[in-house]
């Protein structure tokens, strides 16, 4: 778990059972089912913060809402990690209502995420294996559907670069969910 004042992070990941965030072709949505996406509005308005990625938010537009239809009022803030300027200024993000959109030219978790106190992170492979790796991330909601896209898939995490068993990540499974057809898995980092 990260110190005191430290940020509690949250990773969020919505994957086919074979861990895949997308086809090939990058169609994701959705992959999961409406029970699942509920959650997470809520797991939403519980953070924060949102952070992602500029890959994210060109591939899917995503709004970053916690939406009323899950019960939802409170809107987090949003962080896009935008090292080249690419986020469109109509994008569906900056849409979400009352909260703060940010983007950080620069590609430094740690600093993009420096006094938020909770987070949740959606983004992509790539800085979803950053978080892992630079031992940001205390929670892992992990949302699989029941569908298998295969090899050719998009992965949920980037290379990790590892070179032995000891360097993993290692969380302990804190529960299991049926969320309509999908399984909401929670782990929680003990190293």
């Amino acid at each position: 778990m990260n110190g005191a004042g430290e940020p509690r992070v949250t990773l969020k990941l919505a994957t086919s059972l074979d861990g895949r965030i997308a086809l090939a072709n990058g169609a994701s949505q959705w992959i999961t089912g409406p029970e699942s996406r509920a959650v997470v509005h809520r797991m939403r308005a519980s953070h924060d913060v949102i952070l992602t990625g500029i890959g994210t938010i060109l591939a899917d537009n995503p709004q970053l809402t916690a939406r009323p239809d899950g019960g939802c009022e409170r809107q987090p803030d949003v962080i896009i990690m935008d090292s080249t300027g690419r986020t469109p200024t109509g994008a569906a993000v900056f849409k979400g209502g009352d909260r703060t959109v940010t983007l950080i030219p620069h590609r430094d978790i740690p600093r993009a995420i420096a006094g938020c106190d909770r987070v949740m992170i959606e983004a992509g492979a790539k800085i979803a294996a950053a978080a892992v790796k630079a031992g940001l991330v205390d929670f892992i909601e992990w949302f699989r559907a029941p569908i298998v896209l295969g090899g050719d898939g998009m992965p949920v995490l980037a290379a990790l670069g590892l070179e032995t068993l000891g360097e993993a990540p290692i969380f302990r499974r804190i529960g299991v969910i049926e969320r309509g057809a999908d399984l909401q898995e929670s782990y929680e980092r003990i190293r």
